[in-house]
């Protein structure tokens, strides 16, 4: 038997509903229970595919090709449970579906309301593709008010009045600002949340509190008094330094204790050792390494949300500090990289779509081939690694991308057709933006003895996931090669290039997939742990 939490927040947005979903899911699971984390969002967007990182932060994407919110990239680091396209639903997509519906005669000439129709498929949603999961965890976005938002709380209402309360639970987060002037922290924002929610017919069985400071025992009673709660179902959600720390945090103040009781469910402790070594790891480290991040989406950090936090897999894995230097590549278009770059351990020019701040990225490139940094090109980043190559390994001084317009020398194409699985996909120029590219997880094939072969252990095949819809022109692999590229990495078909790595450099690997997508803290990703482990080498030599 399934039982249901439904996570909703209030006052402001990026409170942290899915980290808090996340830390619960985790630590459900240290309890032994089987968990699945599923999110809501609200926009009509039918996916973040075609939206702006600037608008929306990274867009995470699954192994079987969704398109999803970067809260689905916090589910799977904390519980490690593979995120699916049933995992992530939005406004457009139900409207689309139910739209769909009506104009095939599904609905048998009735006139087609946001209720029932639209929240039936929100349940519908909710509760498919489950089986024997012991908990499910529906977060809902956007904050309580918002008119976007109201049909899915509509359905999640329903939903509990038909699971019950043994099968349903709803916890609300909320904010409790400190009024510096005032010398207090205020409950009445979280009073007229908690109103507004109750207002569509949620009444909140647990309140977590996003805090600065510790809430004292008058306020925690004051809260539970006005909001119709229990004062023990009051959960303080204090600051932390790391946010692998939340799930310990989180126990602590009794959160996973009171979804049991509420449950009526007897469980073990949970197992939290893990995640305290990680905390150790973070609080203490060995020493500390620099790495320059050399993107175009630098002005909003969210939209390398998976990369940062691989970044830090990678440092907890070799027991160092990692610090984040963000550089928008652009300053490279007009200033010399050493400008920057002197003082750095390592250098990563992560994905981006577009010709602003490409030169700048060729340059990064170069100046790591040239000075022997640790480089590490991760999907555009390593095309415009394999460019820089062209350019002034190879002789091609003309290569370029198509992506950029037409060239002479096009050493980067959009790819018309792939594989996958047994089924051909075909592209055109004229194709829609959203949801055509090379997207999931596809194999890998790696070149024995190869830098990246003993790096993932020495397996023939890997699999990784990917976003993209210009790929390496395979014919200009042969000049590579000669010119001292290798290709360490190829799909299965060999067509279409997937590694490459500089032999002999210290560290030069540039992948087309996106392996931050699968980095978690309890299990680093392989490439970004030898990347930090070279760029701890490269500290020692500076």
């Amino acid at each position: 038997m399934t039982r249901f939490i439904f996570i909703t927040g209030g006052v402001v947005s990026s409170l942290g509903k899915g980290l808090a979903s996340a830390a619960l899911g985790a630590l459900l699971q240290a309890r032994g229970f089987k968990v699945r984390l599923r999110k809501l969002d609200p926009y009509i967007n039918v996916d973040p595919g075609t939206m702006s990182p600037y608008q929306h932060g990274e867009v995470y994407v699954t192994d079987d090709g969704a398109e999803t919110d970067l809260d689905l990239g916090h589910y799977e680091r904390f519980t490690g449970v593979t995120s699916r396209q049933t995992d992530n639903i939005t406004t457009g997509r139900i409207y689309s579906e139910v739209i769909t519906k009506e104009r095939r005669g599904d609905y048998l000439g009735a006139t087609i309301q946001v209720i029932p129709h639209i929240t039936d498929a929100i349940k519908d949603f909710i509760t498919n593709d489950v089986s024997n999961e012991d908990f499910l965890l529906c977060e809902i976005g956007g904050t309580v008010g918002d008119i976007e938002g109201l049909p899915f709380l509509e359905a999640i209402r329903q939903l509990g009045n038909e699971l019950g309360k043994k099968r349903a639970l709803f916890m609300h987060l909320t904010l409790l600002p400190y009024v510096a002037a005032a010398g207090e922290l205020k409950t009445k924002p979280t009073q007229h949340s908690v109103k507004e929610l109750l207002s569509v017919g949620i009444q909140a069985d647990l309140l977590l509190c996003r805090s600065e400071r510790e809430i004292p025992e008058v306020e925690r009673k004051k809260i539970a008094q006005f909001c119709n709660v229990g004062e023990e179902s009051v959960i303080p959600a204090l600051d932390v330094k790391s946010i692998y720390e939340v799930p310990h945090s989180y126990h602590q103040q009794g959160l996973d204790n009171q979804v049991c009781r509420h449950f009526s469910i007897n469980a073990p402790e949970p197992c939290l050792e893990r995640w305290m070594e990680i905390h150790d790891r973070k609080t203490a480290p060995e020493g500390e390494v620099n790495i320059a991040v050399v993107g175009k989406y630098t002005g909003l950090l969210d939209a390398y949300k998976s990369l940062a936090e691989a970044l830090d897999h990678g440092g907890i894995a070799n027991h160092v500090k990692v610090n984040m230097n963000w550089i928008d590549a652009e300053v490279f278009e007009g200033e010399r990289p050493l400008n920057y770059l002197e003082k750095v351990h390592g250098i990563l020019v992560p994905g981006g779509f577009g010709i602003r701040g490409s030169e700048g990225k060729i340059a990064a490139a170069k100046f790591a081939r040239e000075q022997n940094v640790p480089y590490f090109g991760i999907c555009f980043g390593m095309q415009m690694a394999v460019i820089e190559a062209a350019r002034n390994m190879a002789g091609l001084a003309d290569a370029s991308s198509t992506e950029f317009g037409p060239h002479d020398e096009p050493l980067v194409g959009l790819m018309t057709e792939w594989m996958k699985g047994n089924e051909i996909q075909e592209r055109g120029i004229k194709s829609d933006m959203g949801g055509t590219m090379r997207l999931g997880a596809y194999d890998c094939l790696l070149r024995e003895g190869s830098k990246a072969h003993k790096i993932y252990g020495c397996k023939e095949i890997v699999s990784e996931r990917h976003r993209h819809r210009y790929e390496v022109n395979s014919s200009y692999i042969p000049a590579l090669e000669q010119a001292g590229m290798l290709f360490s990495g190829l799909s299965p078909d060999g067509l279409l290039p997937e590694i490459v790595e500089i032999p002999d450099h210290n560290w030069f690997i540039g992948v087309q997939f996106h392996p931050e997508l699968k980095s978690k803290p309890l299990d680093p990703h392989p490439l970004f742990t030898s990347f930090i482990c070279s760029a701890v080498k490269q500290a020692r030599l500076v």
